[in-house]
């Protein structure tokens, strides 16, 4: 079965650092991870095209990952960022559509999780460029904590011609068992039709060294009944995920998690959502 890697990350730290790898619980990250790496694991793992995403609000590093993606056909697409709230976000985005790789960006996000404003999504200069990346067709990725769900459905209801995708299913506290707010949250962003969701980012949500695909199981099967398997997307969220797990064990509990779903369900979810939502090779 061809599988889409909707969710990963490349770094050089060489060239741009990544300021929020802090501490001793991090350390594993604070290294290189260049495509050169990435692209063994992706064929070693059935990996056919991928959806590299932004780390870094700065205005340099979406230029960067979209050159590189111009020199690889694995890469099929960027997730970058711009500052919504910028008068000139629509010039911004013009530019960048117009580097080389321009053609590969396929959406913006921000790292919302770190805004001390668990409304800011419905702030109204960040509601205003949320339109502009829906006018020019790109989608919106939602990085946020669990607690912030409640604004991103507010958000996605006052943008309907936007498409939000929900990066980690919204970061439950799978590590302590709780289900709830989140999954009454969730559920109400996903009955909006402009919605998906990411099944990534879970095993470092969970007690990264004990883990079980168990674990994980009550969040994905919320997920699966709340989006259905054509509004779910895998990505691994290498190599942030390795603080937890390999990326061949990533994709394992993926395959596990969704092992009862017809051949359609399963190809959705490793494949044709992120193709579709995407746009990938338009």
């Amino acid at each position: 079965m061809r599988i889409v890697d909707a969710h990963h990350h490349l770094w050089d730290l060489g060239v741009r650092d990544q300021d929020w790898i802090t501490g001793a619980a991090l350390a594993p990250l604070r290294r290189d991870f260049l495509l050169g790496h990435y692209q063994p694991l992706a064929a070693q793992n059935g990996v056919g095209a991928s959806i590299v995403v932004q780390t870094v609000t700065v205005p340099g590093e979406t230029p960067e990952l979209l050159a590189l993606a111009a020199t690889s056909d694995l890469i099929a697409g960027v997730v970058g960022w711009a500052d919504l709230t910028a008068p000139g976000l629509t010039d911004r985005i013009a530019e960048l559509t117009a580097r080389p790789g321009g053609d590969k960006l396929v959406g913006l996000r921000h790292q919302v999780q770190n805004e001390p404003d668990p409304q800011w999504l419905t702030r109204p200069d960040v509601l205003r460029g949320l339109a502009a990346v829906a006018h020019a067709g790109l989608v919106y990725d939602l990085v946020i904590t669990a607690g912030q769900l409640p604004a991103a459905v507010q958000a996605a209801a006052a943008v309907p011609d936007l498409l939000f995708v929900l990066d980690h299913l919204g970061k439950p506290a799978i590590a302590s068992g709780s289900t709830e707010p989140w999954e009454r949250d969730l559920r109400r962003l996903a009955a909006l039709p402009n919605t998906a969701g990411k099944l990534s980012g879970l095993v470092t949500e969970a007690d990264w060294t004990r883990w079980q695909v168990a674990d994980l199981r009550p969040y994905t099967e919320v997920a699966l009944d709340a989006f259905g398997p054509d509004r779910v997307m895998f990505g691994s969220d290498w190599p942030v995920c390795t603080l937890a797990a390999s990326y061949a064990e990533v994709l394992q509990a993926a395959r596990d998690l969704t092992g009862d779903l017809s051949d359609a369900g399963r190809e959705a979810i490793f494949a044709g959502t992120a193709t579709r939502v995407y746009r990938l090779g338009r």
